[in-house]
C-alpha cells in the first residue's frame, strides 16, 4: 500500500495530464461531427480488428469450419424452398412478390411491385460475414461484423441471417461495419402478420434479447397467438417475407384502436455469427423520390 502511494505521488503529474487529454478529446468528439465520425470510424476499425482475433480463436476452438459448412448447406436448401414457393405464388397469385435466393447463396431475386420500374424479376447479391462483436443488455446495442465498404456494404443496407431480420448498417470502415440491431430502442422496423395485409411497427424495450413488440396492428386484424410475423417489403432496405418472429401474446394497444403484439425474435442473438448484408437491394430512384419529398416538407 505504500509503494502505490509513493508511486501515485511521484507520478501524479502524468495521471492529472492524461485525466485532461482524455476529457478534451472526449469534448472535441462530442462538439465536432467531423471529428467524431473520424474517432468513431477508426474505432470501429481498431476494435473491429481486435474482436475478430478474438473471435477467430474462439471459432477455432468451436469448430467453426463446421459450422461454416452447415450455415452453407442451411442457405443452399433455403435457397430451394423459397424458390418453389416463388413458382407456386407465381402460379396462383398474377403479379405477387416474394424474395428467392440463388443456388449460390449469393443473391437474391424479387419481382418488382407496381410503380417500381420494369415488370419482372429484379436481382440483388448479398455479402456473407460473421459477427465478431455484439452486446445485448444495453438500451442501444450494437454489432461488429467482418464486411465493410471493400465488400460492397453501406450504411442503411439490411442485414440478415439463416433465421431472419438481424438489423441495419450503420456505420462501415473499410472491412468492418457497425449494425443497429433489433435489439436497440432505436430500431424500427415495418412488418406485417403472415398470410395478411395487416402490418405495424417492431419495437424493441430494453431489458429482454428474446422478444420484441409490434404496435399499430389495427382491431380488424385477426392476430392470434402463434402468428409469424415477417417483413412486408414497404421499405427499401428488407424484401418481404423474411421472417422476424412468432406471436406469443396479443395486447391492447391502449388508444382502443390497435393491438400490440408480443413477438419471440426468430434471430437468437445470444448464438448469432454467420450473417449477410443485402447489399444492392436498395432502390436508388425510390430513395431519391422519398429524400426529395422530405425536403419540400423541411422548406414549407
Amino acid at each position: 500500500m505504500k509503494s502505490l502511494i509513493e508511486f501515485l505521488q511521484r507520478n501524479v503529474h502524468w495521471l492529472v495530464f492524461l485525466l485532461l487529454e482524455g476529457i478534451s478529446l472526449r469534448l472535441l468528439v462530442r462538439s465536432h461531427s467531423y471529428q467524431g465520425s473520424v474517432y468513431f470510424t477508426t474505432a470501429n476499425t481498431i476494435v473491429g480488428t481486435l474482436q475478430s482475433w478474438v473471435s477467430q480463436a474462439r471459432a477455432y476452438t468451436a469448430y467453426g469450419a463446421e459450422n461454416q459448412a452447415l450455415e452453407a448447406e442451411n442457405q443452399r436448401l433455403r435457397s430451394q424452398v423459397h424458390a418453389l414457393l416463388y413458382i407456386q405464388r407465381q402460379r396462383d397469385i398474377a403479379a405477387d412478390t416474394l424474395y428467392t435466393i440463388s443456388p449460390a447463396g449469393d443473391s437474391i431475386s424479387h419481382p418488382l411491385s407496381l410503380g417500381e420500374g420494369d415488370r419482372g424479376v429484379r436481382l440483388f447479391h448479398t455479402a456473407p460475414a460473421l459477427v465478431v462483436g455484439a452486446t445485448l443488455h444495453k438500451a442501444n446495442n450494437l454489432l461488429t461484423i467482418n464486411a465493410g465498404e471493400a465488400d460492397g456494404v453501406r450504411e442503411q443496407m439490411g442485414v440478415v441471417s439463416s433465421t431472419g431480420v438481424v438489423g441495419i448498417v450503420y456505420l462501415t470502415s473499410r472491412h468492418y461495419a457497425l449494425v443497429i440491431p433489433l435489439l436497440n430502442t432505436e430500431s424500427q422496423l415495418s412488418c406485417r402478420i403472415k398470410g395478411s395485409n395487416s402490418f405495424g411497427t417492431l419495437q424493441w424495450r430494453h431489458g429482454d434479447a428474446e422478444h420484441s413488440y409490434v404496435v399499430g396492428i389495427p382491431r380488424h386484424a385477426e392476430a392470434k397467438i402463434g402468428d409469424r410475423i415477417e417483413t412486408n417489403g414497404y421499405s427499401d432496405i428488407f424484401p418481404e417475407g423474411i421472417p422476424v418472429g412468432e406471436v406469443e401474446a396479443v395486447n391492447d394497444g391502449g388508444d382502443g384502436m390497435t393491438y400490440e403484439l408480443t413477438v419471440r425474435l426468430s434471430t437468437d442473438f445470444s448464438t448469432l455469427r454467420n450473417v449477410s448484408v443485402l447489399t444492392d437491394y436498395s432502390h436508388a430512384e425510390r430513395r431519391a423520390l422519398e429524400a426529395q419529398a422530405t425536403e419540400n416538407e423541411d422548406a414549407q
